[in-house]
């Protein structure tokens, strides 16, 4: 586990006609209703981007995936240079605890999406691993690399 205060930064926050609060989100480029889990979405984007060099173009929202059947969506994604992915990035609200059934989820999405790195975040709590699909083991790591460490894991 990694405590990390997520630093702060500029939300561009406004509300819809409805009193929704919304948030921008530079990577769809349009405002999102800001809900608990999104604001750990935003928080983690800005913090890949801004603080350890994740390329904005190589990360990916909300991108869609097939499980048994049944259309799923992955919180963040991040890319590697070549467009394979690198590090999948699960988000819950800060009042969510990440437990066995979270990670559970996360690494049942990544036997699909085939990440070498997997982060788990409640935006106050990260647990992040890489995972060895051939030797079918997980280390955890004691911090999220930065992307250039991380294009060489």
């Amino acid at each position: 586990m990694q405590a990390l205060d997520l630093p702060p930064f500029e939300a561009k926050l406004t509300q819809s006609p409805t009193n929704q609060p919304l948030i921008w989100d530079g990577l769809r480029r349009k405002h999102v209703v800001l809900t608990p889990e999104e604001w750990v979405r935003q928080h983690m984007v800005h913090y890949l981007t801004d603080h350890l060099g994740y390329p904005r173009g190589l990360l990916a929202l909300e991108r869609g995936l097939r499980y048994n059947q049944r259309q799923k969506r992955t919180d963040l994604l991040a890319l590697n240079p070549d467009g394979k992915p690198l590090l999948l990035v699960e988000c819950k609200a800060s009042s969510v605890v990440i437990d066995a059934a979270v990670a559970r989820q996360a690494t049942t999405y990544n036997q699909t999406i085939g990440a070498p790195l997997l982060l788990l975040t409640n935006g106050l709590v990260h647990y992040c691993w890489r995972v060895d699909f051939a030797q079918r083991t997980n280390e955890r790591l004691a911090e999220i690399p930065a992307f250039a460490a991380a294009i060489h894991l």
